[in-house]
């Protein structure tokens, strides 16, 4: 099981975050005192560690990704925490949605990175991914029809849909199948960078542009040169950052935060969002005119609840990839238990549905059953 150690000082916060990653399945250890923090670590040999009290703090054992929580959210703060090498900087209040998104992307990170340390021994081999689109219902084939169809171009694409449908899939379904799958595939979560770090991370900055740049670095535009460029989340990006991308999109030029010289970028651009960004249009959330430059071809993914008929060959899928990822043998399944699989709300869609069948590999039986569903699915 994945284990995380939380680090905060004040009880309620670190017994909140404690309650909510063992809900998700994590198992937790809570550490109160700074002065404790390496001898648990060492003890508990976690696959990460969240931080409440982040000024100066490294991790303290090598390898092991850490992510800072902090009321202080000044870009002094947040270059403070990446310096001491933080994966990730989750804001307080925590929003719980964002802190998972941040623990899930460091560990699917840390994951192909193992060994994180000379005393951890992985217990779960790296799985190659093949970013496989599973499913036979209609929408699923239509949406694998339109795929074919617009990877060979260099269209820029807009991909809609619910938290957990698998966006990203067919963001890179699409790179995949174009001229461009030689190239690099680029992912940027709009939603994870702080706003203040946002144009430095898509179009690099020079050294001493602003505190702490101690040396040129290039964005996510530039790195992405011949290749896809993933925008995620991209109606929880600001307003300024819009009308930067909207200019590299019109001129497929950027320019680095601290420079005067424009540079050319070849990239073809595919972004996603969970929201209506029409509505968000209406509110001045988001530009128009980005709309449209996005969205020369939109893709709705499916959620679960439209696709129930996948729901088994999902299940079959996810058995055997998390099986082989933790070097057992492949499960089986109850009818019994895969109808109640069938019948359950799947709100989380495809990610919800992928944890709940990890969580079944890891406690329930050599075959699952319908009351090992019962126990821990629902």
């Amino acid at each position: 099981m994945t284990k995380i150690l939380v680090f905060d000082t004040q009880r309620s916060i670190r017994n909140s975050l404690g309650d909510l990653l063992e809900h998700e399945g994590f198992e937790v250890r809570l550490v109160g005192e700074v002065e404790s923090v390496v001898a648990e670590a060492s003890a508990f040999l976690p696959n990460l560690i969240l931080c409440g009290e982040p000024e100066g703090f490294s991790s303290p054992l090598e390898g092991v990704p850490w992510i800072a929580i902090s009321a202080s959210t000044t870009i002094e703060s947040v270059i403070d925490c990446m310096r001491h090498h933080a994966v990730d900087f989750v804001p307080k209040p925590v929003n719980v949605a964002r802190l998972l998104m941040a623990v899930r992307g460091a560990l699917a990170a840390e994951r192909q990175e193992r060994p994180i340390c000379p005393h951890h021994t992985p217990t779960r081999k790296k799985s190659c991914q093949s970013f496989e689109m599973i499913g036979s219902s209609e929408k699923m084939c239509r949406l694998r029809t339109m795929i074919s169809r617009i990877a060979p171009s260099n269209a820029r694409v807009l991909i809609l849909g619910e938290n957990g449908t698998g966006k990203e899939l067919v963001a890179r379904q699409i790179h995949q199948q174009s001229n461009r799958c030689n190239g690099p595939f680029v992912e940027v979560n709009c939603a994870a960078i702080p706003s203040e770090l946002i144009e430095s991370e898509l179009f690099g900055h020079e050294k001493g542009a602003f505190t702490s740049a101690v040396r040129q670095r290039k964005g996510k535009f530039e790195q992405a040169i011949g290749g896809t460029l993933f925008l995620d989340e991209i109606g929880d990006m600001s307003l300024a950052a819009q009308a930067k991308v909207l200019r590299a999109l019109q001129e497929k030029k950027i320019c680095r935060v601290g420079s005067d010289k424009d540079i050319d970028v070849d990239v073809r651009v595919v972004a996603a969002t969970n929201k209506d960004l029409e509505s968000e249009i209406a509110k001045g959330n988001f530009r128009e005119d980005l709309y449209h430059r996005l969205g020369v071809v939109v893709l709705e993914v499916p959620p679960v609840s439209q696709r129930v008929e996948d729901i088994p060959q999902l299940v079959e899928y996810f058995l055997e990839e998390i099986c082989h990822e933790y070097s057992m043998p492949t499960k089986t399944i109850d009818k019994d238990a895969m109808t109640e699989l069938v019948d359950m709300r799947w709100s989380g869609n495809v990610r919800q549905l992928h944890n709940v069948v990890e969580r079944l590999v890891v406690l329930g039986g050599d075959h699952i059953s319908c009351s090992d569903v019962i126990s821990y699915a629902r």
